[in-house]
């Protein structure tokens, strides 16, 4: 999979993301999402399922997951792809962003041309975001690529030790996601 952006390229992930990936764990700001800061004694382990689950390619099942990179330097700077939440029964945004390249718009951007992607290459009609009322800054993100709020309530996420405060959102085929290029 390639994805092109004004900014960005969305790429199948490659071995060698793992180094960044840890690096980008190594000061905690991935802590959420199960990348602590020893990721790198297993994320080896993890980019090789990664990559293996991308090429079943079933977004109703699996994990799928990309490396974002810039595109004027190739630089690594997260991952953006999508889960199958087994207790929803609903497909669901993934994304991070390492913390030195937060606040640059790039997350937003490649949500907006991962949906774009998406929807033009499964036969799923919705997906969903999670995400912590805490977390400001993510569901901006979500919000930013045209995700619809549907409800807050406690939830209990895969990486959670118990049940905390999400909002729900949802973005349907056809629903103006709009071209990533807007950002």
């Amino acid at each position: 999979m390639l994805i092109e952006t004004q900014r960005l390229v969305i790429r199948d992930l490659q071995t060698e993301d793992e180094v960044p990936f840890a690096e980008m764990a190594a000061d905690g700001s991935l802590n959420d999402i199960g990348f602590d800061e020893d990721c790198g004694s297993w994320m080896a382990e993890w980019v090789a399922e990664a990559k293996e689950l991308t090429l079943r390619d079933n977004p109703l099942m699996d994990y799928l997951a990309y490396t974002v990179t810039l595109k004027d330097s190739g630089i690594v700077v997260g991952s953006v792809g999508c889960s199958y939440y087994d207790d929803l029964q609903e497909t669901g945004i993934t994304y991070f962003m390492g913390a030195r390249y937060r606040k640059n718009g790039y997350a937003a951007e490649a949500v907006k041309a991962y949906i774009e992607f998406f929807f033009s290459n499964y036969n799923v009609h919705r997906m969903i975001a999670t995400v912590r009322d805490e977390n400001i800054s993510s569901w901006k993100v979500v919000e930013k690529a045209n995700f619809i709020l549907t409800e807050k309530k406690r939830y209990k996420d895969i990486n959670d030790d118990k049940e905390e405060l999400y909002r729900f959102y949802e973005i349907t085929r056809g629903n103006d996601y709009g071209p990533a290029s807007d950002y």
